[in-house]
């Protein structure tokens, strides 16, 4: 859960970095096996949320993390990246309204990305 801690807490900073906006951190270790966090954030337009998510991968790989999986690259509107402990998702302002994880993760403990 440390290391999970900590990818989350470069994830957060690099979004930070590249001003991405509303980053929430979701800490879903006791609702799902699918990660330890889910990292939700938003830009403003397509190039935006390409460079949040260029950010996330160049500094976590950077720390040794490998991302696993990548979907959504190409059209820009909402882009996830699986770095098994930790799922990043970056959204356009439109589509985070829409598909509204954090409702969906109800379940899960927010946690405030300072607190990390």
């Amino acid at each position: 859960m440390e290391q999970s801690r900590e990818m989350a807490r470069i994830a957060c900073k690099a979004l930070e970095d590249k001003k991405g906006e509303n980053i929430q951190v979701i800490d879903i270790s006791q609702v799902s096996v699918l990660a330890d966090y889910f990292i939700i954030a938003n830009g403003t337009n397509e190039s935006q949320v390409r460079a949040l998510v260029d950010s996330v991968e160049e500094k976590l790989e950077k720390a040794g993390y490998r991302v696993k999986q990548r979907e959504g690259y190409g059209l820009g509107s909402w882009v996830l990246l699986d770095f098994s402990d930790i799922i990043v998702h970056v959204f356009d302002k439109e589509n985070r309204l829409f598909y509204d994880l954090e409702r969906i993760w109800s379940d899960g403990k927010k946690i405030a990305a300072e607190d990390l």
